[in-house]
């Protein structure tokens, strides 16, 4: 059974940092391509970051580029997204996700974050 579990959620002032991270198990980490989804109230779930499986190909949607950073130990089994320079527009909650075969199968319970103007 396939569990990941987020943590480092919180309450930020713009222009602030978070780290999430999350933890995998049930899954072959160290092959299997990681990811960070965000869903706003309403809203459906959003891709925002992935890395490869062997960390060497991240990848950011244009809105976090250059502020998010994803990264894995795969030793711990952990992905994690470091989020600086924190907008008010990054509230959210934020899922981790893991692939199987072609596309995200696998998402944790989520952690909210929350950015204070």
């Amino acid at each position: 059974q396939v569990q990941l579990e987020e943590s480092g959620g919180g309450l930020v002032q713009t222009g602030g940092s978070l780290r999430l991270s999350c933890v995998a198990s049930g899954l072959d980490f160290g092959k299997t391509i990681m990811g960070w989804f965000r869903q706003y109230p309403g809203d459906e779930r959003r891709f925002v970051a992935q890395i490869s499986w062997n960390g060497d190909r991240p990848h950011y949607i244009d809105g976090v580029q250059g502020r998010f950073t994803i990264y894995r130990d795969d030793a711990k089994r952990t992905v994690s997204l470091q989020m600086n320079n924190l907008r008010p527009g990054d509230s959210a909650v934020y899922y981790c996700a893991a692939v199987k075969g072609v596309e995200y199968v696998y998402f944790g319970r989520g952690t909210e974050v929350t950015v204070s103007s």
